[in-house]
């Protein structure tokens, strides 16, 4: 418990993730000023051409700094994507479509398959993106205590789907356009014909989705509920564990369905245009790797979450008529508006790291020095999941924490010839990991808040025992699924493999 009082407190010192960027790109100021000085150059490995350390602190540098920032921030390319996928989800999550399916799939899941809905609900839920954490583990512990388990294993499995399986789901989320988005900013910085695609972890995490529910379901009923044992109510707020299971209605009931025809039907519709082998969506040659439809995904799930979060709105009422479509986007495009305000000064600190050459020097000084100590191969990839898991501790936000390290180990493994793609799953894997030990996730106030409801004397360290055994094995079963991966030579995405 020492270590994670020291974790909260040092955590806590940190600033917040918009003035953390704006102290970094400070710092590439002063650096690349005395650096520069000193007139530092190196050569690049892949080009042979010289490269010297640009100040910021020149006539060009403040040139630079004034009349790149508006492009910095709008051509950011994490920026369009997320708020474009953003309002497809952002609609359906409006409309309550995703609370709906949440709370259908758990409720209606056999009795022997319930540990099973919990987690694999938890991890599509983030589809939904925070209304997750905020639905799924109160519901689990009232369905846990219903069938007479205990309701803090419920809250647990729920909480492990939602936080250690953030990263990963059965579709493409915002999650894949906003880390891809970064990736690409970034490798476009050593080789500007590089994309990292919002599929290109797609295999991988699809994958995970299975991992989580089957590793998540044995360490619910194997460890953590054993631990528990029975539950006993007197701990518990009456009013809580007398508290029924507020069903779904048959309008709700129906306008899943409808949903789900009209899902369907654009899946169809979507399919009719890719599969033929002169599908229109195809590539050059009937290509399908590289062809119009993997280069437009991000408008197909779009107009996929439109068309389904519409069905939904309209059948339950919420839709009455056609501005209520762009209303809720809007009311959607709120909930990001911290993540605008973060991006701007991200997309600043990462084109001065760039601009200045300071990251292709720090980029090549590091290939250098682990290509003579011999550090290389997979060593160095576990070696940068665990410290990524590491770092998660202290800066929760998974694109800031990804938009301060990407600059630096991006470049770096790509001189040494990995794929940035195969890096950012790399990073994926640690930072879903450790979501629910940190003393930083914001919602673990929230969750104790839940698990004191059925049990009083549960406090911020009952929480983590439960949740440890999650995180550990989560994250040391993920690590060798990926070495076994890449040893195998399996693509993580469409086409998309380590080198």
């Amino acid at each position: 418990m020492k270590f994670l009082d020291w974790v909260e407190k040092m955590g806590n010192k940190l600033p917040h993730p918009f003035m953390l960027f704006v102290y970094l790109a400070l710092g590439v100021i002063l650096i690349s000023s005395v650096i520069g000085w000193f007139n530092v150059s190196f050569e690049d490995p892949q080009t042979g051409d010289t490269l010297a350390i640009q100040p910021l602190l020149s006539v060009s540098g403040l040139e630079y700094m004034l009349s790149s920032m508006l492009e910095n921030f709008t051509g950011f390319a994490p920026l369009g994507l997320v708020l474009v996928m953003m309002f497809g989800i952002g609609l359906a999550q409006k409309v309550g479509l995703m609370e709906t399916f949440m709370k259908k799939t758990i409720l209606q899941a056999p009795k022997r398959f319930v540990t099973y809905a919990v987690i694999g609900t938890g991890v599509i839920g983030n589809l939904a993106s925070d209304a997750a954490f905020v639905i799924i583990p109160p519901l689990a512990a009232m369905v846990f205590y219903a069938l007479g388990r205990h309701p803090l294993v419920g809250i647990a499995a729920g909480f492990a789907g939602v936080g250690a399986g953030f990263t990963a789901n059965v579709m493409i989320t915002g999650t894949d356009a906003l880390l891809s988005g970064i990736s690409t900013e970034v490798a476009q910085t050593v080789n500007p014909e590089i994309t990292v695609s919002p599929v290109d972890n797609w295999y991988f995490m699809l994958f995970s989705v299975l991992m989580l529910m089957i590793i998540g379901a044995w360490i619910t009923e194997r460890i953590v509920e054993p631990r528990l044992g029975v539950y006993d109510p007197k701990f518990g707020d009456d009013a809580v564990t007398s508290e029924e299971i507020e069903q779904i209605t048959p309008e709700k009931n129906r306008a899943l369905r409808n949903a789900g025809i009209f899902g369907l039907l654009y899946v169809a519709a979507a399919a009719a245009l890719i599969v033929p082998p002169n599908g229109i969506l195809r590539g050059e040659g009937g290509a399908v790797l590289e062809s119009p439809f993997l280069d437009n995904i991000i408008p197909i799930i779009l107009f996929f979450f439109i068309t389904v979060a519409i069905a939904y709105g309209v059948t339950v009422k919420a839709i009455q008529k056609p501005g209520d479509v762009p209303d809720f986007m809007a009311s959607a495009m709120k909930d990001m508006s911290g993540y605008i305000v973060l991006i701007f000064a991200a997309s600043q600190f990462i084109a001065y790291f760039g601009w200045t050459n300071l990251s292709a020097f720090l980029a090549v000084t590091g290939a250098e020095t682990l290509t003579s100590a011999d550090f290389t191969g997979m060593p160095v990839l576990v070696g940068f999941i665990l410290l990524a898991a590491v770092l998660n501790l202290f800066i929760f936000s998974g694109s800031a924490q990804w938009a301060l390290m990407a600059p630096i180990f991006i470049p770096m493994f790509m001189y040494l010839d990995y794929n940035p793609a195969f890096v950012q799953l790399a990073y994926r894997i640690a930072d879903s990991s450790t979501n629910v030990i940190t003393p930083l996730n914001p919602y673990v106030p929230m969750v104790l808040a839940f698990m004191k409801r059925y049990d009083n004397r549960a406090g911020f360290g009952t929480l983590f025992s439960i949740m440890l055994p999650y995180a550990l094995i989560f994250l040391g079963i993920w690590i060798v699924i990926f070495i076994v991966w890449t040893l195998i030579g399996l693509p993580i995405g469409p086409g998309v493999e380590m080198y």
